[in-house]
């Protein structure tokens, strides 16, 4: 399917090196905020308190949060999930509070805040008596109920960030294994080289606006690789293709018909991604938000990369027609007699 058909090539390798170099610019200003100013950790990373509240009507998130960095946390992470009136708290570690003691303090200050009392009462949790934190107003009525709290230690957070680093690294490992295979070693090398390009970017901007880097974004980063590799494929194919079709055309001609003839197509894919990403942006709350955001950046920075950086990498390895076109051996005129 086609949107339209640009019959003329145009001419991307013939500015394939001044494009690089803002890529190279790019990438050395992502690696400079990385190591300056760090990625902004979520509680699944440095550790801290997850707590589930429930309000009987839809809860103020920017109350809730005015009223926790009164406590002295300084960035609490206030989102809603499921329903209006549930509330996902995601609290730091402080030095003043250890443990349980945090949990029921923000319990209590946020029950006072909604003009209740907490009281402690005895449920039964799968046969067993479990104490538990409920607020009531004055007149008995439930004004805010917590339904889970877990706290996530440092060794856990600690886990999870090299559980995450483990799992980029296994992705490019097979990506790489999976090009070399498929194509050969220079496509290999340079779309891991322009993924990687757009990996680092993410997180510079992660670490630039002091975005919080959570696991779902760790999972959007991921995504990203996988997604990245997928355009770089249909280029290297349209390529591999055009080394049969056009004989004549130098190895330039080549890519530049390539990337000229996936123009339409790279255009419904990323078009018809990016609305739905957007969609999320817009309406998927403060759960999805940073989700929305690496993915956006990454599929902006993956059309990028894989038209300025995995092509004309590729090309400056040295990418020729005979690494993926066997050459046709002549046939021997005595047909293998000897005389």
């Amino acid at each position: 399917m086609e949107f339209f058909r640009i019959k003329k090539d145009i001419p991307f390798m013939r500015h394939a090196l001044i494009f690089n170099v803002v890529s190279a610019l790019t990438f050395v200003a992502a690696v400079f905020f990385l190591v300056t100013r760090g990625l902004h950790l979520s509680v699944e990373f440095k550790g801290g308190t997850v707590m589930e509240l429930k309000y009987p009507a839809a809860a103020n998130q920017e109350k809730i949060r005015t009223d926790l960095i009164a406590l002295g946390y300084e960035q609490p992470e206030v989102s809603s999930f499921g329903t209006a009136q549930e509330v996902m708290l995601r609290l730091p570690i402080i030095e003043s509070v250890t443990g349980s003691t945090g949990s029921q303090k923000v319990f209590a200050a946020l029950c006072k805040s909604e003009g209740g009392a907490v009281t402690r009462v005895d449920t039964v949790v799968k046969g067993q008596s479990v104490a538990k934190d409920v607020c009531h107003s004055a007149a008995g009525a439930d004004v805010l109920s917590l339904q889970k709290v877990e706290f996530v230690g440092p060794q856990v957070g600690d886990e999870l960030a090299h559980n995450g680093v483990s799992a980029l690294l296994m992705v490019v490992l097979f990506v790489v294994i999976y090009l070399a295979i498929r194509f050969e070693w220079k496509y290999a090398v340079s779309a891991i080289i322009a993924n990687l390009h757009d990996v680092v970017i993410i997180l510079g901007f992660f670490a630039f606006f002091q975005w919080e880097f959570s696991l779902a974004v760790l999972a959007g980063v991921l995504a990203v690789l996988g997604y990245s590799v997928n355009e770089s494929v249909v280029i290297f194919d349209r390529i591999r293709e055009n080394f049969r079709k056009q004989r004549k055309a130098s190895v330039e001609e080549v890519i530049d018909n390539a990337i000229t003839s996936t123009i339409s197509r790279t255009i419904i894919t990323h078009g018809c991604t990016q609305m739905m990403v957007l969609s999320m942006l817009l309406f998927g709350g403060a759960t999805l938000h940073y989700f929305a955001v690496a993915l956006t950046i990454g599929i902006l920075f993956g059309i990028y990369s894989s038209v300025f950086v995995a092509a004309a990498i590729a090309m400056w390895l040295g990418v020729k027609r005979e690494d993926l076109i066997k050459p046709i051996k002549e046939k021997d005129e005595t047909d293998g007699a000897v005389v």
